[in-house]
């Protein structure tokens, strides 16, 4: 199962204490994928059908009316009640009335039954996304502004005849699902986080350590070919005390770090000074090379 279909299967397990709460999930699910009509010449309304593949969806949906209003879904014979619940749900059209999500606690089973609904989410190991897809600009403008009232960054997008309310950080996502109380898939994709940020740690530090190896290696190589140059040409005795201890010590550990060299010299010497020395001899050996020329 992917990981969007674990969230949601935690989701619909999930069934909140309060009616208001209910009501305000079945609200979503019935806006964005229900479709609900009058039966012909009969005082009632019958399920024309709720637009989703997941049948666990449209199961909970039903289990929300029943539990909520105690009808048949089977038959609904609308009372006062219904009607008005019906009328504020909205339709294909026009989102959610705010009087049914006016309570935190409300909008955050509104979130739920909207990702049931119209959500989706990427693999994390591939990357983070989450989006809903709305059928209106409308309803996409209600669904932002009551994520992004909990202070999580949500941003809209056209896409062909639709538009899609998306996030893009895996820490918004983190505190969207902790928002729709799937603390599971929460929980999951926070070690999915940290697995990734210390694989890409531990990548970075290799490639940091790869490069300096390199760098180490290639200037070793350069400076013993400078030492060799002065050592045909003038001899190690022609160099000043400090420069010939310094040359030496390069040819005996060419591998050696410039604090390792430091070490080996008498009296030790710091990093900036053996690479002071260095670059002295450097420079004798850069003067022969242009009277060579």
């Amino acid at each position: 199962m992917s990981f969007s279909g674990e969230v949601k299967e935690e989701l619909i397990r999930h069934i909140s204490p309060s009616r208001h709460c209910q009501i305000a999930e079945l609200a979503a699910i019935l806006n964005f994928t229900g479709v609900f009509r009058p039966e012909d010449g009969r005082e009632g309304l019958s399920p024309a059908g709720v637009q989703t593949e997941n049948e666990a969806v449209v199961r909970k949906c039903f289990t929300l009316l029943r539990g909520t209003y105690k009808i048949d879904t089977d038959r609904m014979t609308v009372s006062g009640e219904m009607a008005g619940f019906l009328a504020k749900c909205g339709d294909s059209q026009v989102p959610v009335s705010p009087l049914l999500i006016k309570n935190t606690c409300c909008r955050r089973a509104f979130l739920r039954g909207a990702f049931l609904s119209i959500g989706s989410m990427s693999d994390p190991e591939k990357g983070y996304h989450l989006e809903f897809v709305c059928t209106t600009e409308e309803k996409a403008r209600q669904l932002q502004g009551v994520i992004q009232g909990f202070e999580i960054e949500a941003k809209i997008v056209a896409r062909k005849k639709y538009h899609v309310v998306y996030l893009k950080e895996g820490a918004g996502i983190v505190d969207l699902l902790n928002v729709m109380e799937a603390h599971v898939a929460l929980l999951n994709l926070e070690n999915l986080r940290i697995l990734k940020d210390v694989r890409n740690f531990v990548n970075r530090r290799v490639n940091c350590e790869a490069a300096n190896i390199t760098k180490t290696v290639t200037a070793s190589a350069r400076q013993v070919e400078d030492i060799r140059l002065l050592e045909r040409h003038h001899g190690f005795f022609r160099l000043p005390e400090h420069l010939r201890q310094m040359a030496e010590a390069r040819l005996e550990h060419p591998d050696a770090t410039l604090a390792e060299l430091g070490e080996y010299l008498v009296p030790p010497v710091g990093k900036s000074g053996v690479n002071h020395r260095l670059r002295k001899l450097s420079e004798l050996a850069e003067s022969i090379k242009k009277e060579e020329e």
